[in-house]
């Protein structure tokens, strides 16, 4: 990734931080019990994963935009984080519309939180970009598995916004990774695809009442968030063109 796509990005995520999509007021917003018994504690745990601070991510970016010469990706990264705090308050409206539950902690989200937090921005883009990929296929399942026009829109809007997300972390992670040798690529890549099945797992054990309204089994939940993977992460001369590459870290 050159400047030229850093400042493309950045214009991207100011227009939409001064435009921020919201859900507008008259769509219908009738939640029946069922529908409720169903979402409430699956739709509290994503609306818990996304309100971190980001705190570990923009350190991370600060100190790799130092070392590389890129004081954009400083500016991105506060962007993007201040989006997805914004998914976690339109979420959090719904719930309290609602009277759904907020919780204060869950296992899943605790594995994705520690794994950010083990090194560098590289690897934080790793498990980031698994959390969002799973978050697609998940926010699209939650619009299958409910009847509200409210909620529909609003995980239309998340994966609206999630698209662009994966989009620039998955360029960004591309480059880095064009900098290694073939051999240490292959083996980033098959660790990362077993990491996000493993997390795709993880999260079927959570949400697999959402996921089954939706037409899901684990096996082709899991097919769905590999497939989203390779879409993103394949390897460039198979799927697209080549991203230029860092030095050498």
């Amino acid at each position: 990734m050159v400047s030229d796509d850093l400042r493309i990005w950045l214009n991207h995520f100011e227009y939409h931080a001064e435009h921020p999509r919201h859900v507008p007021s008259g769509f219908p917003d009738h939640l029946t019990d069922e529908e409720q018994r169903l979402i409430a504690s699956s739709i509290a745990t994503f609306q818990l994963g996304e309100q971190s601070e980001g705190a570990t991510l923009l350190r991370a970016a600060q100190r790799f935009a130092h070392t590389h010469q890129l004081p954009p990706l400083v500016r991105i990264v506060e962007l993007f984080i201040r989006e997805e705090q914004r998914h976690a308050t339109l979420l959090r409206r719904f719930m309290e519309d609602h009277r759904i539950a907020l919780k204060s902690g869950h296992w899943s989200d605790c594995i994705f939180r520690r794994a950010r937090r083990l090194a560098g921005l590289e690897l934080y883009l790793h498990v980031l970009i698994c959390a969002e990929l799973i978050g697609k296929v998940y926010y699209r399942a939650l619009e299958a598995a409910t009847g509200c026009q409210r909620l529909k829109v609003l995980c239309r809007i998340l994966v609206c916004e999630e698209l662009a997300h994966v989009g620039f972390e998955s360029q960004l992670l591309l480059a880095l990774r064009a900098s290694r040798l073939a051999p240490v690529r292959a083996l980033m890549r098959l660790g990362h695809r077993i990491f996000i099945a493993g997390a795709a797992g993880a999260v079927w054990l959570t949400h697999r009442a959402v996921l089954r309204r939706a037409g899901y089994n684990l096996r082709s939940f899991l097919a769905s968030c590999l497939a989203q993977h390779d879409f993103y992460l394949a390897p460039p001369s198979a799927s697209r063109i080549r991203v230029p590459p860092f030095p050498p870290i």
